[in-house]
């Protein structure tokens, strides 16, 4: 659906984008994730046709950007990051001048507008003035605006930008919604955002790729490329004994022990290189030795970790 090759926009000797290429299936939701200034809303504006590249070639359902912008733009719903609302109108009347501007034609036009309102929550507010909404319903007109000529592809830049909690989750499953029928590439710098929405996730950083996968095999990814931590709980046993007895469990890097919370108890730290898991060995190796375990948890690698990593200066 979406093809991008060696994607590059300079300004001047400054490069935003720096020979990107992805590929976007039809009905993938794809979450761009990346530092401010990392290149993704340069990115999106060359695929919406609103920049042009300085070198490299964008395919939009086969369209070329540079010979078929018209066609692309009808084939995308764009909603950039300020969503282009005009405060004065209320929504019915917002989404009929967007309607028109659409070239809908008359006829449908209140069809598209009612399922639109029905399909982002609007049905309270479709005679509200925009000035008087919350900015989680600003978003919500925002998309459906998106959404009023039934695009096939969506391309949202950072949309839940400056909500509350409670309106991220809400336009959240509004995103996972609408993803069930249309191909979607979404920008942020909020990792759960597009861990919660996304099918695959391209990490951009200084507009280069410089990771893709889906949120589990990103992270399977850096825990195989670098250390894995098991946390013991030993009852009973000295710290010397318990850390000596662990250095020589094979496969173990490194030991540290620590009074727990409660008196007679080890908090014990134990890291192996390689993404190695040792709970196996390690449960052996306790009963072996005839330790009083009462607790054994593995530090999981989160999304968090695989963007500071990847991203980091």
């Amino acid at each position: 659906m979406i093809n991008i090759k060696n994607l590059t926009k300079t300004y001047g000797s400054f490069k935003a984008v720096d020979n990107l290429s992805f590929h976007i299936n039809k009905g993938e939701i794809v979450g761009l994730l990346g530092p401010n200034g990392a290149g993704k809303t340069t990115t999106m504006k060359i695929i919406t046709c609103f920049m042009p590249a300085t070198e490299g070639e964008v395919k939009i359902a086969g369209l070329d950007v540079k010979k078929d912008p018209l066609k692309i733009r009808q084939l995308i719903g764009y909603l950039p990051e300020n969503a282009p609302l005009y405060p004065e109108l209320n929504v019915l009347e917002y989404l009929g001048y967007i309607a028109g501007i659409r070239k809908i034609p008359f006829f449908e036009r209140k069809d598209a507008i009612e399922k639109v309102i029905r399909l982002c929550g609007l049905e309270n507010k479709k005679r509200s003035e925009i000035y008087e909404l919350s900015k989680g319903y600003k978003q919500r007109v925002g998309l459906a605006q998106v959404l009023i000529h039934d695009p096939e592809i969506l391309v949202l830049d950072e949309p839940t930008n400056g909500l509350d909690p409670n309106q991220i989750i809400e336009i959240r499953e509004l995103i996972k919604k609408i993803g069930k029928k249309k191909t979607v590439i979404l920008s942020s710098h909020i990792l759960s955002e597009v861990e919660a929405t996304s099918d695959r996730v391209l990490i951009i950083n200084n507009g280069k790729i410089v990771a893709s996968g889906t949120p589990g095999e990103l992270r399977e990814q850096s825990t195989n490329s670098g250390k894995s931590i098991v946390h013991l709980q030993v009852e009973g046993s000295p710290k010397s004994l318990v850390v000596a007895k662990m250095e020589k469990l094979k496969g173990v890097k490194k030991v540290s022990a620590k009074q727990g919370e409660k008196r007679g108890i080890l908090a014990v730290k134990i890291e192996s290189e390689g993404g190695l898991d040792l709970r196996k060995p390690l449960v052996h190796h306790v009963i072996k030795n005839k330790f009083e375990l009462l607790e054994m948890t593995r530090e999981e690698v989160s999304l968090e970790d695989v963007f500071i990593k990847l991203t980091k200066k």
